[in-house]
């Protein structure tokens, strides 16, 4: 039986293609249906970092956020169209909204919705180890950042909430996705 799954992408560049390597690896494994949406921003880092034919590869028409609450995905996830939904990779911004409860964009009001109708979450923050880590730019160069404590504290926030399994490595979802598809 096929596994439906709904995939959100925030503004993120951090584990994005990591993120899709691992989707696609996901589906030559298991019998999956992933719908791709994207905030705004998202859907810029994507172009940004040449991804999105990678994407389209996944979901041949991938959905862009036109307000909080357009693409109309919302119904789909509270009738339990989608066995759970992903959010990888989430922004801090993303992570920060979800914890505080905030909606206005696509991917936080479908994490608000999906958390309301009891769909199970799952979550890779790309803010959640101490200090300094290096991350691939665009052109190919590395950028060091340093995580600020708000963020680790944000993640630790994102755990506890009831429904919400946090990712530390893309890799994990496989085996969530095993746990759906057996």
């Amino acid at each position: 039986m096929t596994v439906s799954v709904a995939w959100g992408i925030s503004g993120a560049g951090d584990y994005l293609a990591e993120s899709i390597a691992v989707i696609k690896k996901a589906l030559g494994q298991y019998d999956l249906r992933m719908m791709v949406f994207l905030s705004r921003a998202g859907a810029q880092v994507v172009r940004m970092y040449g991804l999105w034919a990678a994407l389209e590869e996944i979901d041949p028409h991938p959905q862009v956020e036109v307000d909080a609450n357009t693409p109309f995905l919302v119904g789909p996830l509270q009738k339990g169209v989608y066995r759970f939904l992903v959010v990888m990779p989430a922004t801090a911004n993303t992570v920060a909204k979800i914890v505080t409860g905030i909606a206005d964009t696509l991917v936080t009001n479908c994490v608000a919705e999906a958390q309301k109708a009891e769909l199970p979450i799952v979550i890779l923050p790309c803010d959640q180890t101490p200090g300094r880590f290096s991350t691939p730019l665009p052109s190919g160069k590395k950028l060091t950042l340093t995580t600020r404590e708000v963020d680790l504290r944000n993640v630790e926030k994102l755990r506890a909430m009831k429904g919400v399994t946090v990712l530390k490595r893309p890799e994990e979802l496989l085996r969530i996705l095993e746990k759906y598809a057996s």
